[in-house]
């Protein structure tokens, strides 16, 4: 779609403040336009669908991170219209399917057409994902708190909440109570759940299950830490938006207990003692005291824990768990000629994500680290102007998605806050 005139405006200024890199500039302007250039597409319904790149589908959790560092601009009002469209959509979604994870631009019936149970015509995929829930709640409370606007919440929220609340819930009782299962025939392992397509035993610990991380590979056990404390954040967004503009005191209070209940389970049952490191959270567990000791490069993730909101940059347990992760002793860890970072099931072994290395730099308590990483993605581009989901740390010519559009978000946002911060 064409061009916004306050985006322009914005990213001219932080442009100028990266000229003396001229390749970190180029990077910033290619990323800070991916979305808005290449993946905005305006439906007859005045809603707006957010391609992933190149997949020809919209994800609840890409499209919401794919315009999140536009929403300082949420008081220009043709991006204020751009932002609702992607909101709208997204909540049109959720009501459609609130276990899909991504769908077609229209009831076209595209997509994982033999998974099973058979999906709606809506839908491309439907791994459940706790995070794809979160997402949207996300932007719509940022979107807000940086416009003051309260049309949307007033006539979106409850409802949408009123479904998440009650998926959760489900959740909490996967093994008792919950229908959904997810069964791909001559599937790879991790794009089909174990147990006929219901997963692995898990018992109640107030948690809410999870079939798929948020790389869409499957759960090796059902609460996923990253995603429940994202679900912690997300329900105290919806309450304070239920309270302040909705007056709904008692949808409110069910997100609030909601809230404690995961937290609880999550201090309970997520936390672990390493040898080396203290007390770390682990990456899943099942409340039968199975782990999994790994952090996947997707976001969320535990090394975004700070990002998300749920614990700050110097929390004792985030910070003897970002040295975990950013160590060998973390399977997805992966260091080479180019870079060291964090990767992914999803690729193949010795690819660092280019977004765990945006996501490492957010985090990082020093600018030393900062520039280090921003220093990283540059000299790994392949000479594209462009990230990529992962590349080859010993060659960075070879990589995963030429057209993903996420992390290119991710970055000019990291990049915008450096300047902000006096880091560049």
């Amino acid at each position: 779609m064409s061009s916004v005139k306050a985006l322009d405006k914005r990213i001219e200024y932080y442009a100028s403040k990266l000229s003396q890199n001229p390749k970190l500039c180029k990077i910033y302007k290619n990323a800070a336009l991916a979305t808005i250039e290449s993946v905005l597409e305006k439906c007859d319904d005045g809603t707006y669908f957010v391609l992933t790149g190149d997949i020809p589908a919209m994800w609840l959790r890409d499209s919401s991170a794919q315009i999140t560092h536009y929403l300082p601009l949420s008081q220009d009002k043709e991006m204020a219209e751009i932002i609702e469209g992607v909101i709208k959509r997204q909540f049109m979604y959720i009501e459609i399917d609130p276990y899909a994870n991504a769908f077609n631009k229209e009831e076209n019936g595209r997509g994982h057409t033999g998974d099973m149970p058979k999906q709606g015509k809506w839908v491309w995929e439907r791994k459940y994902e706790i995070d794809s829930l979160c997402y949207p709640i996300r932007v719509l409370y940022l979107y807000w708190k940086n416009s003051g606007r309260t049309e949307l919440i007033k006539e979106r929220l409850e409802k949408t909440v009123r479904i998440i609340v009650d998926l959760w819930k489900t959740e909490q009782y996967h093994c008792e109570k919950s229908e959904y299962y997810h069964y791909r025939a001559r599937a790879r392992e991790r794009d089909t759940l174990s147990n006929n397509g219901k997963g692995e035993k898990v018992v109640y610990t107030g948690m809410t299950w999870s079939g798929f991380r948020p790389s869409d590979d499957r759960c090796i056990y059902g609460y996923l830490t990253a995603s429940e404390m994202f679900a912690c954040v997300v329900l105290g967004y919806m309450s304070e938006m239920l309270r302040e503009v909705c007056n709904n005191i008692s949808l409110a209070d069910e997100c609030d207990t909601l809230k404690a209940q995961i937290k609880d389970g999550i201090e309970k049952y997520c936390i672990v003692d390493h040898e080396k490191y203290g007390k770390i959270y682990a990456c899943e567990t099942d409340g039968l005291g199975h782990y999994s000791m790994i952090d996947d490069a997707n976001i969320p993730s535990l090394l975004s824990i700070p990002y998300i909101g749920y614990a700050g940059i110097d929390d004792e347990i985030y910070q003897n768990t970002r040295k975990f992760l950013l160590s060998k002793e973390n399977p997805f860890y992966f260091e080479g000629k180019f870079a060291k970072g964090i990767g992914s099931n999803h690729t193949p072994e010795n690819y660092v994500w280019h977004m765990a290395l945006v996501m490492q730099g957010i985090t990082a308590s020093t600018n030393e680290e900062k520039k280090e990483i921003i220093d990283m993605v540059v000299n790994t581009d392949a000479d594209t102007g462009y990230l990529h989901e992962g590349f080859n740390v010993d060659n960075p010519f070879e990589f995963t998605r030429q057209w993903f559009t996420w992390p290119n978000a991710l970055f000019a946002e990291f990049i915008e806050n450096c300047v902000d911060s006096g880091v560049i």
